[in-house]
């Protein structure tokens, strides 16, 4: 009998790791007497909004666009993303001196759009409702030579994001639980390699907004689900299926999924902003929100948790947590 073998491993997690050395930031981590004390256990935020272009999504770029070809990479690289990876592609480009041609949402916050244009990519859009963004790449990179760097369905991409938890278990130790944001499924893919690769007895929990838990259906199921493509405030878990590669990891590494909803998000946007003094987009405040809501189960003592970015404006940021919100 043989056995397909897994697209990354803890290897894989370790030499992305040396590679992003002294490149991407060694994010902080945070500890809130506040939080251990109303949620019950010893909580740890690896912060990722405080990565290059904010969020984790850097890793994982560079990670695979420093790895092409000389010949490649003077031709170029396209992405498609609502924002952070957009970011990322369009950074890691720059820093390798080539260029990005990035496919985005024509409803992308605009913050992100003119981050990723600033980094000097050229942008084009699509409707997330009707289009196929990952056609829209595909066709555009075909036509015009580029290397297509996607979102999370890359074993380089799924092994940068893992740095991070890698990071954590460096800092902090052994983790009795780690939490973490469910889009794509590439950080939790590459967290739980990293984790389960050291600590085998580590619960490695997801989190996705109600309206977009098609992981959660996924591992349920025992097989890819489609869904609807969800409308929730956290843009970057807006996703209508796992990616294949991420799903083939996370069905053997993911203990469970908890489910949020957009209340939960707003409030632990702000509860961050209060009380830890740290800004976080929706998308990565979904832990913290699994966490103050209680729908992360009973918490063992020491809860790792991954805070996937903080990109969002200020207007959009007030419009969701002002006092009107």
């Amino acid at each position: 009998m043989t056995t397909t073998p897994p697209p990354i491993t803890l290897d894989d997690v370790r030499d992305a790791a040396a590679r992003l050395k002294g490149v991407a930031h060694r994010t902080p981590v945070l500890r809130s007497r506040t939080l251990d004390e109303l949620v019950g256990a010893e909580v740890l935020l690896k912060c990722e909004n405080f990565q290059r272009v904010g969020a984790f999504k850097f890793r994982g770029a560079y990670n695979a666009v420093s790895r092409l070809a000389p010949e490649q990479l003077a031709r170029g690289v396209a992405a498609y993303s609502s924002g952070n990876h957009a970011q990322a592609v369009a950074l890691a480009a720059r820093e390798l001196g080539t260029t990005a041609v990035i496919v985005m949402p024509q409803d992308a916050p605009r913050s992100k759009r003119a981050a990723t244009e600033g980094y000097g990519a050229e942008i084009v859009t699509y409707d997330r409702y009707t289009g196929d963004r990952a056609a829209v790449a595909g066709a555009l990179a075909a036509d015009r030579g580029l290397a297509l760097i996607p979102p999370y369905e890359h074993p380089h991409v799924m092994a940068g994001q893992g740095t991070a938890a890698l990071e954590l278990l460096q800092e902090a130790g052994e983790l009795d639980a780690l939490l973490v944001p469910v889009g794509g499924g590439g950080l939790i893919a590459g967290s739980a390699t990293a984790v389960k690769g050291l600590h085998p007895d580590t619960r490695v929990l997801g989190v996705e907004p109600e309206a977009g838990d098609d992981t959660k259906r996924s591992l349920d199921a025992g097989r890819r689900v489609e869904i609807p493509v969800p409308r929730t405030i956290a843009d970057g878990q807006a996703l209508h299926t796992p990616g294949e590669l991420t799903f083939s990891v996370n069905r053997r590494l993911v203990d469970d999924i908890a489910l949020v909803d957009d209340d939960e998000i707003r409030a632990a946007m702000r509860f961050a902003f209060e009380r830890l003094k740290i800004v976080v987009e929706p998308s990565g405040a979904t832990p913290i929100a699994a966490l103050l809501a209680g729908r992360a189960g009973p918490l063992p003592r020491r809860v790792g948790v991954i805070l996937s970015g903080g990109n969002i404006d200020t207007a959009r940021f007030a419009e969701l947590c002002g006092p009107t919100a």
